[in-house]
C-alpha cells in the first residue's frame, strides 16, 4: 500500500528525524492510478517514426525552478545526487526519499543561469513542491512552478535527421548524455539513448517553442507522448509517478547504477538507508524490462506481480507502463532477483498474463 506522499516523514536540511505535518494527504494507490493520463496507442507510423526522427510535445512533466543563493545548497540536502557542483554543461537524474529512503519523486536537474531546474512527473508536482518548501526554512531559496511558462518536447531518431532539424535553433548539440546546451530558445540536453536511437530534451519558454516546432516539421515526425514514455522504458530509466510514491529505495529501481545516487555526499532524507542498502549488499530487489499481453488502459503502474511457484504474495510490482510497438505493453519492473531465477511471472495473480523479460539496455552488479 502506498504512503500518501504529504504525510511521509522527511527531513529538514541537517535533520534526520524532521517530519511534515498539517498537509493534505495524497491520493491511495488505487485513486492516484487515475491521476495518471492514459494515451491512445500510437499508430504503427509513429512507433516508425523514431528509426528515423520524432518530436513529441510532452505534457506529462512539470518543471519546478527554485532560485535563491542558496538554491543549490538546498537541493543538496534534499537530494540524491550532488546538486552543489551542477555545472551548467551537464544535467542530472536525482531521487527525492522519505526518511526511510523510500522514493517520493524522480527529478532531471538542470541549470538555466541562475535557476536550478526539476523536470518532474506532473502528477506529483504540487505535493513534492509543497513538500520541499516546507523545508527551505531560513536557506535564500524559492522554488516555483514553472510548468506554465515552459514547453518541454522530446526528440528521437537518427543523429543526422535530428542534427538537421535542430540546427535552426540549436548552434550545438550534446554529445553525451546529460550534456546539456543552451540557446536563446532554451536548453537541450541529450538523456539516455533508446533503441540505438538518440534522445533529447528541449525545455524553453513556451511562447518561443511553440513558435519554432513547425520548423521541424518536414524534417521530423510530429508524434504522441505516449512514444516518448515507451523510449523512457527501453532505455531501462524508471520514473517515479504516484502510483509508486514511497514504494522503492533508489537501488529498487537501478538508481544506483543510472547515476541518480551520489554515495560521497552529504546528508539527505534517507541517506542512511540508502547508504545501508548499498555496502551491506542487501539490495535483493531490482527493476528489469519486460512485455506483457494487454492494453495500458488496464495494465498500469502500481499493480502488482506474482510468481507461478509462490502464489500467495507479490512478488513485484509495476513501475512504469507504456504501449509498445509490436501490441502488448512494455514495463519497467522492480522485482526479487529470485523470482528471476526460474518459473514465470504474472500480472495481477499467479495465474494472470505472463510477463516476457527482456535485457535492458546497461548491466546491473552483482548481488552477494
Amino acid at each position: 500500500m502506498n504512503t500518501p506522499l504529504a504525510n511521509a516523514p522527511a527531513n529538514a536540511p541537517g535533520n534526520a528525524s524532521g517530519t511534515a505535518s498539517g498537509m493534505t494527504p495524497a491520493p491511495t494507490a488505487s485513486a492516484a492510478s487515475n491521476l495518471l493520463p492514459v494515451w491512445p496507442r500510437p499508430s504503427a507510423d509513429e512507433f516508425d517514426a523514431v528509426v528515423h526522427g520524432a518530436y513529441m510535445p510532452l505534457t506529462q512533466f512539470g518543471v519546478i525552478d527554485v532560485t535563491g543563493e542558496d538554491a543549490a545548497s538546498f537541493l543538496h540536502g534534499q537530494l540524491t545526487n550532488d546538486v552543489q557542483h551542477l555545472d551548467a554543461a551537464h544535467a542530472r537524474l536525482a531521487g527525492y526519499c522519505s526518511a526511510k529512503g523510500r522514493l517520493l519523486a524522480s527529478f532531471l536537474s538542470w541549470r538555466s543561469g541562475d535557476t536550478i531546474r526539476l523536470l518532474v512527473s506532473k502528477d506529483v508536482q504540487a505535493a513534492v513542491q509543497k513538500r520541499l518548501s516546507m523545508f527551505v526554512l531560513r536557506a535564500k531559496a524559492k522554488l516555483a512552478d514553472a510548468s506554465g511558462q515552459l514547453a518541454v518536447v522530446g526528440l528521437a531518431g537518427d543523429a543526422g535527421d535530428l542534427r538537421g532539424a535542430l540546427s535552426g535553433v540549436f548552434d550545438a548539440l550534446p554529445d553525451g548524455v546529460h550534456v546539456q546546451v543552451d540557446g536563446t530558445a532554451g536548453s537541450l540536453i541529450r538523456v539516455p539513448d533508446a533503441l540505438g536511437r538518440l534522445r533529447y530534451l528541449w525545455i524553453g519558454p513556451k511562447a518561443q517553442v511553440d513558435a519554432l516546432l513547425p520548423s521541424l516539421d518536414g524534417k521530423l515526425k510530429r508524434v504522441s507522448q505516449a512514444v516518448w514514455d515507451w523510449l523512457d522504458i527501453r532505455a531501462g530509466e524508471p520514473r517515479i509517478t504516484q502510483p509508486v510514491v514511497e514504494q522503492f529505495v533508489p537501488q529498487m529501481v537501478n538508481y544506483d547504477v543510472l547515476g541518480a545516487v551520489n554515495f560521497r555526499k552529504g546528508c539527505y532524507p534517507g541517506q542512511e538507508v540508502v547508504a545501508r542498502s548499498q555496502y551491506r549488499g542487501t539490495i535483493k530487489r531490482r527493476t528489469s524490462l519486460a512485455t506483457v499481453a494487454g492494453e495500458i488502459d488496464t495494465v498500469r503502474p502500481g499493480a502488482e506481480l506474482f510468481h507461478s511457484d509462490d502464489p500467495g504474495q507479490p512478488c513485484g510490482m509495476i513501475v512504469n507502463a507504456a504501449s509498445a510497438q509490436d501490441g502488448g505493453v512494455d514495463l519497467l519492473v522492480e522485482i526479487k532477483l529470485a523470482a528471476l531465477e526460474g518459473g514465470s511471472v504474472h500480472l495481477g495473480a499467479a495465474d494472470g498474463p505472463a510477463l516476457r523479460f527482456l535485457p535492458l539496455p546497461y548491466g546491473l552488479p552483482a548481488e552477494v
